[in-house]
C-alpha cells in the first residue's frame, strides 16, 4: 500500500521529517509544504525519497526547488493525494 506523507513544520524545530524517513516504504511519497519546504535547505537528508514540493510555499520562501524534486500546485495535490492508497499528514 503507497502512501503520501505530508509534513508542513520545520524540519528544524522537530523530528517529523526524521520520522517520516525512516517510515517511508520504497513506492511512498513526500509532499513539503508550509514551513516544511525549509527541508529543501538540506536536500542531502531527502535522498532516495519521492518528493513533491508546494511550489506556492516554497516560493513564498525564497526556496528553489532542485531536481529531482517536483513543484506542484494545489491541484497537482489533489492528483497526489488520489495517486496514493493513504495520505498520512504528520500533524
Amino acid at each position: 500500500m503507497t502512501t503520501l506523507h505530508v509534513l508542513s513544520h520545520s524540519p528544524f524545530t522537530d523530528n517529523r521529517l526524521d520520522s517520516c524517513l525512516r517510515l517511508l516504504g520504497l513506492e511512498d511519497g513526500v509532499l513539503l509544504c508550509g514551513d516544511a519546504t525549509y527541508a529543501l535547505r538540506t536536500p542531502d537528508a531527502l535522498k532516495g525519497a519521492r518528493l513533491f514540493v508546494l511550489a506556492e510555499d516554497a516560493e513564498a520562501r525564497g526556496l528553489e526547488v532542485p531536481p529531482p524534486a517536483q513543484a506542484i500546485d494545489y491541484s497537482g495535490f489533489v492528483e497526489l493525494a488520489l495517486a496514493y492508497d493513504k495520505v498520512n499528514t504528520w500533524l
